[in-house]
Order: structure tokens, then C-alpha cells, then sequence
């Protein structure tokens, strides 16, 4: 097996959105925002090359959407989805499955692209994969409620079905295993319903991608919760769950929206848990 970071590039997210209730005054400590208040992020994908399966988690944002709504989000850099598989030797029709963590725009929407200069059709970008998500968020994404409905946009999402390429995850636990060989999944649902925390057993390492569940270090104090998420409560719940079993088993957190740092460790210290290590996937492989 080979792990791969796949930088889809950068976009910006007002800051008090992506910390809820917390105040600037701390979380500008670790994520300083620009005069509108505008928070830098990454949207990162992991690749994992294992044997003749080749698995996308996540595909970014895409480049479909209009100029308008592209505006709203500042995209920015010089990293794209295809050019970052090329970097590492594949192209868009190597991979062989696309694992969605939810549906989310910035976490699916390279996975769909126009088919004609026209813009009137759309097609999977991944020509030869399954795509897979699970029936729970999929009804919830597909049938959204108004606060996330935004975030849901049919093009993303309706084209995958219509491909044939849609496949599920059958939920029957909060962790279910062997979802892939050495690949195991941690169900949250204060982001929204249903996302998929992967958990790669890699090498003697645990490897989770955090998805929405830890967007970066900066979301590790138990309170550092996006005004985004649906059950906040829930959140904060999942949150320490998966924080103390990170810190007990020295899981590797691959952070996907953290500017700075792709992977990072946790620890228990008097004041629950905290940082602990931060440094890039290739260190460990």
C-alpha cells in the first residue's frame, strides 16, 4: 500500500462560521483571517494505491460551478485535482473507487464535470470507479433541509446516480470494519447525517481522514465547533469519542482543510485533549 496527498487546492470560509461560538480572539491565534474576516483553507484528498484499487477520499471542490458562486469562496493557488494525480503518476481514469466523506460541495465536486463545451451535460469525471457513499446521507443529501441546502448541489450529487457508478456503505455500527481491506469507517453525525471518517491501517499506523469532523488543528479543543454543523452537541460528543481513542491508539490525523499541516497527533493533558506532533504524510512512509 501507498498513501499519496493530493492538494485540490485552496478557498477561504469566513472564520466565525468555521469556529461557532468561540471567539476571535482565540481562534485567530491559530487561523488569522484577512480584513473580511476570511479564513484560508485547504481542501486536501488522500490516494491510496493497494494492489489494482486505486481509492480517491474526496475530490475537492471542482471547476464547474459558476463565477458567481466561485467568488463568494476565493479559490486560490496553483493545485488542482488532475494535476496533483499527475504528480504522483496517475491520471483521472486510474482510479478504480471515489470515497465521498459526505456531499458536501467542497468535499465532492470534482467528482462531476461538463461534458460539452455547451455546459448542458454532466459526467463523473472518474470514468472507471465506483463511487461510494451511504444510503443515510445520501436521502439526507438528496432531499436537503434548508439550512444545509446550500451546500448541496444537484450537479454534484444527482449525475453520480445517474452514471450507475453510485454505490453504499451499509451502516450497522458507529465503526464499521473491513469496508476495504485494511480501510475501516467511523460514522459522525453532528456535521451533518451520516459522514465517513476512514480509518487506513497503514504500516502499524492508524491513519484517519478527518473530513468535517477535525476540518484542522485549530478544531481540537472540544468547544472549536463549525456553526456550520447541524447537532453541535452531537459534534462535540463525536468529537471527544474519536479524540481519546486518537490519543490512546496514537492515530495519525490527515487533516483535509488544514492550510498548514496535512497530518498531526493528539495527546491527553490536564486540559482534555490537546496537539501533539504536526507533520507531513510523506514522514511517515
Amino acid at each position: 500500500m501507498t498513501l499519496y496527498s493530493i492538494n485540490t487546492g485552496f478557498f477561504k470560509l469566513d472564520g466565525g462560521a468555521m469556529f461557532g461560538v468561540v471567539p476571535k480572539s482565540l481562534w485567530q491565534k491559530t487561523n488569522p483571517s484577512d480584513s473580511n474576516n476570511m479564513c484560508n483553507w485547504a481542501m486536501r484528498s488522500l490516494l491510496i494505491e493497494d494492489g489494482n484499487r486505486l481509492i480517491l477520499i474526496d475530490t475537492g471542490i471542482g471547476n464547474k460551478q459558476t463565477a458567481k458562486f466561485f467568488s463568494y469562496y476565493f479559490l486560490h493557488g496553483n493545485h488542482n485535482l488532475e494535476n496533483s494525480l499527475k504528480e504522483c503518476g496517475f491520471s483521472k481514469d486510474d482510479i478504480t473507487d471515489v470515497f465521498l466523506t459526505h456531499l458536501h460541495f467542497d468535499h465532492c465536486g470534482g467528482s462531476i464535470e461538463w461534458a460539452n463545451t455547451e455546459k448542458t451535460i454532466l459526467q463523473p469525471v472518474f470514468s472507471n470507479a465506483k463511487f461510494w457513499s451511504n444510503e443515510n446521507h445520501w436521502n439526507w443529501a438528496t432531499k436537503p433541509n434548508n439550512r444545509e441546502k446550500a451546500s448541496f448541489l444537484s450537479n454534484n450529487i444527482k449525475p453520480i446516480k445517474e452514471s450507475g457508478q453510485l454505490n453504499f456503505i451499509k451502516r450497522t455500527d458507529r465503526i464499521v470494519k473491513n469496508v476495504f481491506e485494511n480501510f475501516d469507517v467511523f460514522f459522525a453525525d453532528g456535521h451533518t447525517e451520516s459522514q465517513m471518517i476512514p480509518i487506513i491501517n497503514y504500516k502499524g499506523n492508524k491513519i484517519a481522514f478527518m473530513a468535517d469532523l477535525l476540518p484542522s488543528t485549530g478544531h481540537i479543543p472540544l468547544p472549536y465547533v463549525m456553526g456550520y454543523d447541524t447537532r453541535p452537541l452531537l459534534t462535540l460528543d463525536e468529537k471527544q469519542l474519536f479524540l481519546e481513542l486518537a490519543a490512546e491508539k496514537n492515530y495519525i490525523l490527515f487533516l483535509e482543510h488544514d492550510p498548514i499541516n496535512e497530518c498531526c497527533t493528539v495527546k491527553k493533558t490536564e486540559k482534555g485533549i490537546r496537539l501533539d506532533k504536526c507533520f507531513n504524510l510523506k514522514d511517515i512512509l
